[in-house]
Parts: structure tokens; sequence; C-alpha cells
């Protein structure tokens, strides 16, 4: 059933929002000549996919987690796509190919070997990656595995119709802080 919604959810909203889509990627040519970032990530049964996002920081930023990227990797344009989650919107086109779900566990990179081990641990992986879930809107990144994992794990026992909804709509709303950057020194 959420395979349908996923798929007709991301459809109209890529045609909805393509004029937003559209300007960003104007607007991100201007502050990094690259407004598009790719990066393998874990995704279902922990096989690897391509994750698409509005890139956030300068092209020349080593690929970690962003908790452990430094704050002045993060463009100021990057910052309010980040606050304003509408780094996320390419994503749409994971949902539509099947290789994400709007709400699931945040795929990770497959250097984050602690995650990988914990969400392995407690069955996250045997089901796919999301754009959103119950560790988002709560505020918990990828800082904290452990409580990470067990959140996912938690969200993914109880997922029914109605925590769908509610953790997209929660999203939408603003709920929850994103994934933090390491301060400025």
């Amino acid at each position: 059933m959420t395979r349908c919604l996923d798929f007709l959810f991301s459809a109209v909203g890529l045609l909805a929002l393509a004029p937003l889509i559209l300007l960003v990627i104007l607007v991100g040519w201007f502050d990094t000549r690259s407004p598009l970032f790719s990066q393998k990530r874990v995704g279902h049964k922990q096989q690897p996919f391509v994750l698409v996002k509005f890139r956030t920081m300068r092209p020349d930023t080593a690929s970690v987690a962003t908790h452990l990227a430094d704050a002045v990797a993060v463009t100021p344009f990057g910052r309010f796509l980040r606050r304003t989650k509408l780094d996320e919107l390419p994503q749409l086109l994971n949902v539509l190919r099947g290789e994400m779900s709007l709400v699931g566990p945040r795929p990770c990179l497959f250097n984050q070997d602690e995650l990988i081990a914990e969400r392995a641990a407690r069955g996250v992986f045997d089901f796919k990656p999301g754009i959103t879930g119950l560790a988002q809107v709560r505020g918990i990144d990828m800082s904290t595995p452990v409580l990470l994992a067990e959140t996912d794990a938690k969200m993914l026992e109880t997922m029914n119709l109605r925590n769908y909804f509610r953790y997209i709509f929660l999203t939408v709303l603003g709920r929850g802080s994103g994934d933090r950057v390491r301060a400025k020194p």
C-alpha cells in the first residue's frame, strides 16, 4: 500500500513542485555551479543506491556524514535549503524509482560502520530508507547512531498508514532540525 502512495505522491510532488525545483536549481547554479549532489548510500537489504539532493555544501567538501563536516562548508543558500528542508526535494526521484519511501529510516553512508551495525542488529535494513521518519521529526540525527537505530526500529515496528501520514505532515510543518553540522572553530 505504501509503495502505491509513495509512487503517487512523488510523481504528483515532482510535477507540482517543478517550478520550485527549477528555481532552486537556478539559484544553486549561481551558488556552487553544481546545484545537484549525488552520493552512494546504504539502501534496502544494505544494497547501494545513489541518493540525489540539492547541494548545500561546497563541491570540494569531503564525503562524510553531515555532523562530521565543517560548518564553513555549508553555503549561505545551503543553510536556507537545509532549514526549509528543500534540499530533500530531489529525493522524490529516488522514491519514484522505488529506491526509497517517503517515510523510513534516513539512508546512511557506507562508512558509518557503527550505525550500519546498530541498524542491522535491529532489522532496520529490511525496509526501504525514507526521506523522513520518526527520528527526523524528533530531531535525532546520525551523530547518535545507537539512539537513531533504536528510533528507526521503533518507527518501523509501529508503522501504519496513520503514522505514515503523520510523519509526512510533521515534516511539512517544519518539525525536526535536520542533520547537525559541526560547529565553527
